[in-house]
Order: C-alpha cells, then sequence, then structure tokens
C-alpha cells in the first residue's frame, strides 16, 4: 500500500480503539489496556471479514477486563464484523454475545441467545456452566407436575414419560426465603456468605443442600423455608450415558 494509505488506516484505528495522540510510543509505555487496544488494532486493520479472538482479556485484571468487553461491543458493532470470542468466563460470554455457543470437551451442548442460554439449559452441563445453579433429581408424574426432594411441584414443562427421571434446575436467585412453619421445603441455614449485592447462604434441606442468594440475610442455624414460582422450575432430560 501508499504511505498515504497505510497512514490513514493506521489512524482510523486509533481513533477506533481510543488511542489517537499515542501513535509514537512504544508499547512497553502503555497500560494493559491500551495494549490489548493496540492489539485489536492490528487485527482489524487488515479488515477481516471474521475476527477470532481467543481469550483476548485473560491477561487482564477484573476491572480492564470489564472496561475492554464494552469497548469490543463498541468496536464489533461500529464495524459490523463478525467476532468469534472464545472465552472461559461464563459472565463475559453472555455479556459479549449475540448468539452463545456451549461447548464440553468438544461436543456442542447448546447454541442460543444469552437469555436462553441461562434461563431455559437444555441439560445440567449449561445449567451448572452458565451461572450458579441447584441440580436436583426428580421425576415427573405428568404433565406439569415434578415431583423432588420428597413433594410434587407446579411446573410449566411438558412432553415428559409418566414418571420419566429427570433432572430440576433452580437458579440461587429464583428462591424465595420464608418462614418454615408449612412449608413445603425447609432447611437449616449453614452458611453467609456476602457477595456486594447480595447474599449467598448454603442451606441444608433434607436431600439437598441448596444455594440461595437473596437481599436479606438470613441467621446461620436458624430453620427456614424455601419456595419458587412455577416457571422458576426448569426440568431437563437426563445425558445418556456416552459409550
Amino acid at each position: 500500500m501508499s504511505e498515504k494509505e497505510i497512514q490513514r488506516r493506521v489512524g482510523e484505528m486509533l481513533e477506533l480503539v481510543n488511542l489517537r495522540g499515542y501513535e509514537k510510543r512504544t508499547t512497553n509505555r502503555l497500560s494493559g489496556g491500551q495494549q490489548q487496544r493496540v492489539a485489536i488494532a492490528r487485527a482489524l486493520v487488515n479488515q477481516p471479514k471474521i475476527l477470532l479472538l481467543d481469550e483476548p482479556l485473560g491477561a487482564l485484571d477484573l476491572k480492564l477486563r470489564k472496561e475492554m468487553q464494552i469497548e469490543l461491543r463498541k468496536i464489533q458493532q461500529a464495524l459490523e464484523l463478525t467476532f468469534v470470542y472464545v472465552t472461559h468466563d461464563q459472565e463475559e460470554a453472555l455479556t459479549m454475545s449475540d448468539t452463545v455457543v456451549v461447548m464440553n470437551n468438544g461436543h456442542i451442548q447448546q447454541i442460543g441467545s444469552p437469555t436462553d442460554i441461562y434461563n431455559e439449559p437444555v441439560n445440567a452441563f449449561v445449567a451448572d456452566f452458565i451461572g450458579e445453579s441447584n441440580i436436583i433429581n426428580g421425576s415427573m408424574p405428568r404433565d406439569c407436575l415434578v415431583e423432588f426432594c420428597g413433594k410434587q411441584f407446579e411446573c410449566v414443562d411438558k412432553g415428559f414419560s409418566p414418571n420419566e427421571t429427570i433432572d430440576v434446575v433452580i437458579r440461587p436467585e429464583d428462591i424465595k426465603v420464608i418462614p418454615a412453619a408449612g412449608a413445603k421445603l425447609t432447611g437449616i441455614v449453614e452458611s453467609v456468605v456476602f457477595k456486594g449485592v447480595h447474599y449467598e447462604m448454603i442451606v441444608d434441606g433434607v436431600d439437598h443442600k441448596w444455594m440461595i442468594h437473596s437481599t436479606k440475610e438470613e441467621p446461620v442455624g436458624s430453620m427456614i423455608g424455601m419456595t419458587f414460582d412455577p416457571f422458576d422450575i426448569h426440568i431437563m432430560k437426563k445425558a445418556k450415558e456416552e459409550n
């Protein structure tokens, strides 16, 4: 390319990654986030149709990683390019993506929007990998009725054989704490950890140790009741054993 074209493209890329004015600096005089922007600019300057990013933010600290996630989304949308983004960070996958592909040992488990992947996982692996989950063994006596922990609950799932063995997934944030008296499910609070926006409680029930996220702290050693809405109960077929 001509020198003029090179200068034009370099200027465009520096503008895109917010590094205008840093043209004469060597990379060892840049911060970690700035160095990451240089790497992105180098990849984009050749105008690819698809860009593969393999753990691009793994070496950055949490604050920088959050900032670069926003920057990368802006760049991707501005250039209207397809980014194939590889990450083991579940939160990053949900934040960055229009479409998420969850893989396990080289096999695709589920493809869908971040909302679908989180709210409607197809199996226990996806449910456990994407976010925290309570996964309990259960059965389906009939459509829209599930049994686990010795109790029956209304749900919204259909299409299972009578009394088919299934996995039940309930997200920690979907469990409501209620008085133990009269509750279908009860347990004793084993531990409480403050996570900033919520308390994470481990509750020892009769047949399962529950994880609950709540904005209200319950004392360790106290007996509590637990409840949830029918649409918060996710029913999944048991994974088939591979030969």
